[in-house]
């Protein structure tokens, strides 16, 4: 009888250290898999995507029912697109990419500094030059 209580005790434990590993697995390949973003990760389909969902934002009124739904995108897509491309070396020299971060982190400081406020027309004016330099400078392949 002790016997069998020791051995009872003894898969316990076995089972609870199996369990333990399986789980320290699966949590390490869910966390290797795939882009945790919304990005592609081609640096061109990337920052055309980020343009759009930005031009959405800068073109939507302010009592649009989606208005906090469009900037709530456009951050995450600045946040993601930052994360993923700002110490690739091979873009970070490019002038798409720096002309699109000035963007980005002028559209990005609005939000943070008045997020209540629509923005500004003399910095749509500007965000939608620097969005339009941005496009030329891809099709160049710059």
């Amino acid at each position: 009888m002790i016997y069998i209580f020791f051995y009872l005790m003894h898969m316990k434990r076995y089972w609870s250290r199996l369990l333990a590993l399986v789980l320290v697995v699966a949590i390490g390949l869910m966390g290797c898999s795939g882009s945790p973003d919304s990005l592609s990760g081609d640096y061109r389909q990337d920052t055309l995507a980020v343009v759009n969902v930005m031009r959405q934002a800068l073109d939507i009124s302010q009592d649009s029912p989606d208005k906090a739904a469009v900037q709530a995108e456009a951050r995450q897509k600045i946040n993601d697109f930052s994360a993923r491309y700002q110490r690739v070396n091979s873009v970070s020299g490019l002038s798409s990419f720096t002309t699109m971060r000035t963007a980005l982190n002028s559209l990005a400081g609005h939000y943070s500094s008045y997020p209540n406020r629509s923005v500004p027309e003399k910095l749509k004016n500007r965000l939608e030059k620097e969005l339009k330099q941005v496009e030329a400078a891809l099709q160049r392949g710059a």
